[in-house]
């Protein structure tokens, strides 16, 4: 069963007079509040004054005027796609099309021997990268952990080495300085064949952090961004602001504000290199004011999280955002309702490029092997719901339902034969639908027991490398490869 890149839209937790709403909202906060920045962007700076923005170096403010933000944001492409390496799993963001898949930075994995909590590896990376290689329902992998056992200087190569070797899926991860992109460009550029054909299906795409919330422009990850929309390479605008912490405790007030950031974004990218393909990176989360920590798993991040659809699909934007993270430590049933809530509302909204949705727990922390078996079943279902119910004349049966008749029984029928795999969703083996006595005999196992032999199974499978052996030795001669 195909459920990639299928439509959403069916949810919308505002109407089109609050999204209009808030828009306005978000012009008048970059006109009149502004945006500050650090030391080390000045030529951002002369770029945006020559445009027409309001600059004042002394009390270090942007003013953005609304017309300039506008006039970028209608610059930026409607349609981003973000390629794989065999074709098989591009993603088209565009419109309400949904793609759900993994992301994080955790530094802590669940050991899937000893199921004991350690700090994540290069290796992990790879062997999660292989697992989503075999999990149909997650269509994209973003980087989920990091590797917490080699060097700062070695990582930006090294993590995507890691990924690129271990899947043919889209590849995403963030990058810790300008070095560490052209690094990476060019060994994408190695395994691509050449930088135009990058360019031309870029299957790699970098998240830059920019803005640091509220409303404040980062060095590094600006120059970052700036450096990749040069290139052509799609950059999500990722921002992250906490309701109660980092933007205002309502809903609205943090939508205002993730907005104002990402139009700043915008504006930006698109002084940069005009028609650079971009993401909408909004992110909402919620501070957990007893502990002032992240809360990961709350219903309302849900439903702020589709209203950034929204509010992207108004500027035509495609939206990169989140879903699926739970506060729970292990993948239990807590786990399972935060985790199903998120990604459902996610993927009914319409967002187009969905992280966070496979992998992890305690707030993002860590992460489970087992967790991103149970997770592609969540998507799966979740994407089940946006296939919606075919109705046309096979489907209705109504020659089916004659020849049957009054009183008599499906289960043997062409028909049903025909459509028992389709109609209905399979999934990936984890869901146990086995009676007591079968379930008892094959050793009692819960969710998490069964994910754990799904997943170990898959990585038993013999290791296929997505990097040619000549290309390999070319990366190794030029950089420290660690795996």
């Amino acid at each position: 069963m195909n459920l990639k890149s299928l439509s959403g839209g069916q949810y919308r937790p505002l109407s089109e007079e609050q999204v209009k709403t808030i828009h306005k909202a978000s012009l008048t906060i970059l006109e009149k509040t502004g945006f500050t920045f650090e030391p080390g962007l000045e030529d951002v700076l002369d770029m945006l004054k020559k445009a027409g923005a309001t600059v004042d170096r002394n009390n270090a403010r942007i003013y953005f005027p609304r017309d300039l933000v506008i006039e970028q944001a209608s610059k930026a492409p409607e349609r981003v796609v973000l390629f794989s390496r065999d074709s098989q799993n591009d993603l088209d963001l565009t419109e309400h099309r949904v793609h759900l898949g993994t992301g994080g930075a955790a530094i802590r994995i669940l050991d899937l021997e000893t199921g004991e909590i350690r700090p994540s590896t290069l290796k992990d990376i790879y062997q999660l990268g292989r697992l989503v290689d075999q999990l149909d329902n997650i269509h994209f992998f973003l980087r989920p952990c990091i590797p917490t056992d080699i060097p700062p200087t070695a990582y930006d190569v090294n993590v995507f080495y890691a990924c690129l070797k271990a899947t043919g899926k889209h590849v995403m991860a963030g990058v810790n300085d300008v070095e560490g992109f052209h690094k990476v460009l060019d060994l994408a550029s190695l395994v691509a064949g050449g930088t135009e054909k990058l360019q031309k299906s870029p299957f790699i795409s970098v998240i830059t952090s920019f803005a640091i919330s509220p409303l404040k422009l980062d060095t590094q990850t600006t120059l970052i961004m700036q450096e990749a929309v040069r290139n052509r390479i799609p950059v999500v605008l990722s921002c992250a602001p906490m309701a109660g912490s980092t933007s205002p405790i309502t809903m609205a007030g943090t939508l205002a504000q993730i907005h104002a950031e990402q139009l700043a974004g915008i504006t930006i990218c698109q002084l940069t290199n005009p028609g650079s393909p971009i993401l909408y990176g909004g992110i909402p989360g919620m501070a957990n004011l007893r502990t002032m920590g992240y809360l990961g798993g709350a219903v309302e991040c849900g439903m702020m999280n589709a209203a950034i659809h929204q509010l992207s699909n108004y500027i035509k934007v495609p939206n990169y955002n989140s879903s699926g993270l739970t506060d729970s430590k292990i993948p239990d049933i807590q786990a399972g309702w935060e985790k199903a809530f998120t990604s459902l509302l996610a993927a009914m909204a319409g967002s187009n490029y969905v992280h966070h949705a496979a992998g992890m727990l305690e707030s993002m922390i860590s992460v489970a092997y087992e967790q991103f078996v149970i997770d592609d079943e969540i998507i799966g279902m979740s994407c089940k719901v946006l296939k919606g119910i075919d109705i046309d004349t096979d489907h209705l049966a109504l020659d089916v339902i004659d020849s049957i008749g009054p009183g008599g029984n499906f289960m043997t029928s062409p028909h049903t034969l025909e459509h028992m795999r389709d109609e209905y969703f399979q999934g990936n083996g984890i869901t146990d639908q086995k009676s007591r006595q079968k379930w008892e005999k094959e050793g009692s196992l819960n969710t998490r027991e069964r994910a754990k032999k799904i997943a170990q199974k898959l990585l038993d499978e013999e290791k296929r490398s997505y990097i040619s052996e000549d290309v390999d030795k070319l990366i190794r001669e030029k950089y420290t490869i660690l795996l």
